[in-house]
């Protein structure tokens, strides 16, 4: 009997925890919360840290060719107002692309940002269709992509 009302309490526990995440996505989000600036891409990097989640703008400095390999990825650097640079990678396969992206042109971000040497990556710019991560966006030319 015992071990029946343990299972039962158990249960519950995990269909509350599920009910939660349910009605608030955010609850369950993985990434560490961090301020809106360039500072946060900047305090990142320095201390090397990853799932960070990140809010900025910067200008293209570069338009790269697709990532292909697994779900499709259009590709560009921006330079933040620090002088940093990183890699958007935003998820062509859930989102939609970015048209007339040339460099020079000024994006606002809002997504996780992963380290690397070479200044780091900032990808979950899209909604989760499993609502389990924090939803981004990308903000060109007055219009939002997620």
């Amino acid at each position: 009997m015992k071990k029946l009302v343990f299972l039962l309490i158990a249960v519950a526990i995990v269909y509350g925890l599920e009910y939660t995440r349910e009605q608030n996505p955010s609850v369950t989000a993985s990434p560490t919360w961090s301020q809106d600036s360039d500072n946060a891409v900047n305090s990142a990097f320095n201390n090397r840290q990853s799932d960070v989640q990140v809010r900025g703008q910067g200008t293209i400095s570069r338009v790269l060719a697709d990532d292909l390999d697994g779900s499709r990825h259009q590709r560009f650097i921006v330079e933040l107002d620090t002088g940093e640079t990183v890699l958007i990678a935003h998820n062509i396969d859930l989102a939609p692309r970015l048209g007339g992206l040339n460099k020079g042109d000024t994006v606002e971000f809002y997504g996780e940002y992963e380290w690397n040497a070479k200044g780091g990556v900032i990808h979950w710019t899209h909604k989760d269709p499993n609502h389990r991560h924090i939803d981004g966006w990308l903000k060109h030319r007055g219009r939002t992509y997620q």
